[in-house]
């Protein structure tokens, strides 16, 4: 057997095993290059100068960012070797080898041969060979493919619309062939991930793009940023913080993008069709738009986001293509009768956890009849805790009737995995300081059904809400907005509980409550506080009381 060459380079270090994937942003803090997800077993373990080896990533598009971070920061791994397709780390650290210098080997084996290298306490990179104890496994560059460019895809590589978007043809020409893609596609509209301040790279990589006069070719949203754009100063932002990150909002801005700053795009007026090929990039969004609206979009890390929307042009694999999009697992769920909307991340959790490297189909969740709401809350979860870019819900979503893969597999989520999985998120004491609403952003009807639980009744505990600014324009005009600020709710745009900071993030808190699965799933690592999760009712309840209950919700128990 042999080991695949991804990105060259010579490494040698402790070996760091995972046999689960392992989202890199919210999953990492690059400053420390320690493991801060709670949920993982790899919890707390060092990444810098380890070789690591695991089947692939997984969660947000954000990790490239993550990656290239440490390696400006020299908090790097040694080396990456995964086991399957992996874009994301690999994205960032080929931005590293080619816009920065600094390099970053990444290879892929064999399961088999994963599982060997893993018993090595040390791995050594060379050239030719990965070395450890008593192996010896041989390095081979990947087949040359056969990437076929169109005229204008030659002409803008060889620089004819300068230097800028001949760097994005160059980098999106080297994933199509890691890909395995014979062509580009041409996409419709993009969708911007790395506009969060979560590291100096984002920054740096931002304004040395938009020094060099990129610029977005196709209609291109923006994802949440670090702050509220406009009352960040009456806010107690600090200003170097606050700065930096409007800097990086602005360099998008510049760069043509338009300023929608939300995570939640498909909420947008204008979204994608069915069959659309897009280019998104942040996870939930990306799950989204192929499960619950038909278009069509990998899961882009970020930074490829702006090549791709800077040439229009996409490699042509994964989920683009038709017979990519099959179910290659199918679930089945036995949901409780009389389940509350918190049932809803619960099922995107564990289909993530079920299906961390496929598509699945799900069974037994469309006589519950779920609303796009319910939905957006099943993607996000899926999204923490798969690397699939979309599911399947029978009888709900616009593909479920597309033929399974041959050698799909089949497997039960039962009431038993529901509670455990309730039990994770909830790991925090019953007082509760915070109630955080809006990861992704909510939606006009969440907000809305909000202010009908509060009943203009005023919060005990701090309430804040996170909306896109077309949203809330929506609420400013109907009285909703109003509404829930007399009860002392704080409505805030741009930023979303993954960007989140003090001192808007109060830093009194130490118990956050929310009806989030991503929130519940990534919040404990990105905050450092406690987490309890529940219904939009718990959460309205949590909100007036401070107190979140301990036991199970009836309809588990």
């Amino acid at each position: 057997m042999t080991a695949t060459r991804v990105l060259t380079g010579t490494a040698e270090g402790p070996v760091l095993a995972m046999d689960q994937g392992l989202s890199f942003w919210g999953g990492v803090d690059p400053d420390s290059a320690r493991v801060i997800d709670e949920h993982h077993p790899a919890y707390r373990a060092e990444l810098n100068g380890r070789v690591v080896l695991m089947p692939t990533t997984r969660g947000s598009c954000s990790g490239s960012g993550v990656i290239l971070e440490m390696l400006l920061n020299g908090f790097a791994p040694a080396a990456l070797i995964f086991s399957e397709a992996e874009d994301v780390a690999t994205l960032g650290a080929l931005i590293g080898a080619e816009m920065f210098g600094r390099a970053l080997p990444v290879l892929r084996v064999t399961p088999g041969d994963l599982a060997r290298l893993s018993q090595s306490p040390r791995l050594t990179v060379t050239p030719n060979r990965i070395i450890g104890d008593g192996i010896a496994l041989p390095i081979a560059d990947p087949p040359p493919g056969d990437l076929t460019l169109t005229e204008e895809d030659r002409a803008v590589l060889s620089c004819r619309d300068g230097k800028a978007a001949a760097l994005a043809m160059r980098v999106i020409c080297a994933m199509a062939r890691l890909q395995g893609a014979r062509s580009l596609t041409q996409v419709t509209r993009g969708h911007i991930d790395g506009c969060i301040l979560a590291n100096q790279a984002n920054l740096i990589f931002a304004e040395k793009m938009a020094a060099m006069g990129a610029r977005v070719q196709v209609p291109t949203t923006i994802n949440a940023i670090s702050v509220d754009r406009q009352n960040w100063q009456r806010q107690g932002v600090p200003m170097l913080f606050g700065d930096q990150a409007s800097r990086l909002a602005d360099a998008y801005v510049r760069m043509g993008c338009r300023p929608s700053f939300t995570c939640a795009p498909y909420l947008l007026a204008d979204r994608p069709a069915n069959g659309e090929d897009i280019a998104w990039a942040e996870s939930n969004a990306v799950i989204y738009a192929n499960t619950v609206l038909g278009a069509r979009t990998p899961k882009h890390p970020d930074y490829l986001d702006l090549f791709i929307a800077m040439t229009g042009r996409a490699p042509l694999s994964g989920v683009y293509l038709q017979d990519e999009r099959r179910p290659a697992r199918l679930l089945d769920f036995d949901l409780p009768e009389g389940a509350d909307d918190a049932i809803w991340p619960l099922v995107g959790y564990l289909a993530g956890l079920a299906s961390p490297d496929r598509i699945p189909l799900l069974h037994g969740l469309a006589r519950h009849a779920p609303t796009a709401d319910d939905l957006k809350a099943l993607c996000a979860a899926f999204g923490t805790t798969s690397a699939a870019p979309m599911l399947h819900i029978e009888g709900v979503t616009p593909e479920a009737d597309l033929a399974p893969k041959p050698d799909a597999d089949r497997r039960q989520i039962t009431r038993a995995d529901l509670v455990r999985a309730w039990q994770d998120f909830n790991q925090g004491p019953e007082t509760v300081e915070l109630v955080a609403i809006g990861s992704p952003h909510a939606s006009a009807a969440e907000c809305r059904e909000l202010a009908r639980l509060l009943d203009r009744r005023t919060v005990s505990a701090a309430t804040i809400l996170t909306a896109g600014r077309e949203i809330i324009d929506a609420l400013r005009a109907d009285g909703t907005l109003a509404t829930l600020e007399t009860s002392g709710v704080q409505v805030i745009p741009d930023l979303c509980w993954c960007s989140i900071t003090e001192p808007v993030f109060p830093p009194e808190t130490r118990t956050v409550m929310t009806n989030s699965g991503k929130y519940a799933h990534y919040g404990p690592g990105l905050s450092r506080r406690a987490l309890r999760f529940g219904s939009l009712v718990e959460c309205a309840t949590a909100a007036l009381t401070g107190r979140a209950a301990k036991p199970l919700p009836v309809w588990l128990a």
